[in-house]
């Protein structure tokens, strides 16, 4: 049997996915975008409960809440009773009551897809390890902006290729993923 699924319990933690930050502007935006809405719709069809997170950045950044900016992208919206988590951190874990969602649910397997790449997805995939999630990252569905450090490519590659993989997560490809869902 898959290492991967021996005694899974999985949820899809979608992050950032904000309306303010998720355009066009985004490394292989078109990808991405699609390859989240697959994620969405496959996990729904499969019975894995989605969860959403926001970022509140506060009113100088343009995240705030209550604002249209900080709603979830229209391509990705939330359904029925489908729970969202609200941060002021990089980690969805810190202060948000995910962690004792999770735990209290007894979920130990984390598919994690959204934005930024460098910020808050890196924080919550190594703060989900260090709780004992095992953390799935899916091929392209995580973005972000060229920075004045690296290209959002080179970023993309440095944390899925470099950073993460068999560090922090298993970073798979997307069909593997949709397979572990489909089992």
């Amino acid at each position: 049997m898959d290492s991967i699924l021996w005694g899974v319990r999985m949820v899809l933690l979608i992050v950032d996915t904000q309306k303010l930050i998720t355009n066009n502007e985004l490394y292989q935006f078109n990808l991405f975008e699609s390859r989240v809405r697959q994620l969405i719709n496959k996990a729904r069809s499969r019975g894995v409960e989605v969860i959403f997170v926001r970022h509140d950045d506060g009113k100088e950044n343009g995240l705030l809440k209550g604002t249209e900016e900080f709603e979830i992208y229209d391509g990705f919206q939330p359904v029925g009773s489908e729970v969202i988590f609200d941060k002021n951190v990089n980690s969805a874990f810190r202060g948000t009551g995910l962690l004792e969602y999770l735990r209290q649910k007894e979920e130990n397997t984390v598919i994690i897809a959204g934005l930024q790449t460098e910020y808050c997805i890196d924080a919550t995939i190594k703060a989900g390890f260090e709780h004992g999630f095992k953390m799935i990252v899916p091929a392209n569905t995580n973005s972000t902006f060229d920075n004045q450090y690296m290209s959002a490519d080179q970023t993309y590659k440095y944390y899925n290729e470099f950073m993460w993989n068999k560090r922090y997560a298993e970073c798979i490809s997307f069909e593997r993923t949709i397979e572990l869902m489909e089992e």
